[in-house]
């Protein structure tokens, strides 16, 4: 499996990619940082990342894209220019039809260093670990990518499987209660006209 992580942001947008399966050791094939200046105009800076995201999809073709969730900050600034940077990520995978993950921070804290709470430090000394590397990426976003595509590694099969049997529970409940007579069906809408009145 070929995961490229997302670490969204405007002035630097983290990217990784890692090669492997859950139980295995994992390769970093890739990681590096989309930048872009702070005083550009916020279209031209998200035609930027796009650009940067798109040339990484073109050289390195991931199965999976894993993007970091966008949570609630004090900063509403910084979190719309989070959002923003995400949703493009997401918009380049999806143009070319490639899986789109969304993992929350705490999430891949877990997933990477056995602790939600971990700081930067440990989840880029871990990350340095688990791929091998003689010292941890830089700077911190680009560790971050990389944790996004291990988190997506090692719990997305999972998830999948999960999501997959909740969705054929829901089908097989919705299968027995239409045969129950218990399904309710909306009502057609009544489109006849009511008679007009006669004018003089």
């Amino acid at each position: 499996m070929r995961v490229l992580g997302v670490d969204p942001g405007l002035t630097r947008c983290g990217v990784g990619v890692v090669d492997g399966v859950a139980g295995r050791p994992l390769t970093m094939v890739g990681v590096g940082v989309v930048r872009t200046p702070a005083d550009a105009e916020l279209g031209l800076r998200l035609v930027a990342i796009e650009q940067g995201i798109e040339a990484w999809l073109d050289e390195h073709r991931p199965e999976f894209v894993a993007v970091e969730r966008v949570f609630s900050q004090h900063n509403v600034r910084t979190v719309m220019g989070t959002a923003q940077a995400s949703a493009v990520a997401m918009l380049c995978a999806a143009r070319r039809g490639i899986p789109v993950a969304l993992h929350t921070p705490s999430e891949v804290k877990a997933a990477v260093t056995g602790s939600g709470r971990a700081d930067k430090a440990q989840v880029g000394a871990m990350v340095t670990r688990l791929l091998r590397l003689d010292a941890p990426p830089k700077p911190a976003d680009a560790a971050d990518a990389l944790a996004l595509a291990i988190c997506h590694i090692w719990r997305g099969p999972a998830k999948n499987r999960l999501q997959q049997a909740v969705a054929q529970n829901r089908l097989q409940q919705a299968v027995a209660q239409h045969a129950a007579g218990t399904l309710k069906t909306p009502h057609a809408p009544n489109t006849r006209q009511a008679p007009k009145g006669r004018t003089a």
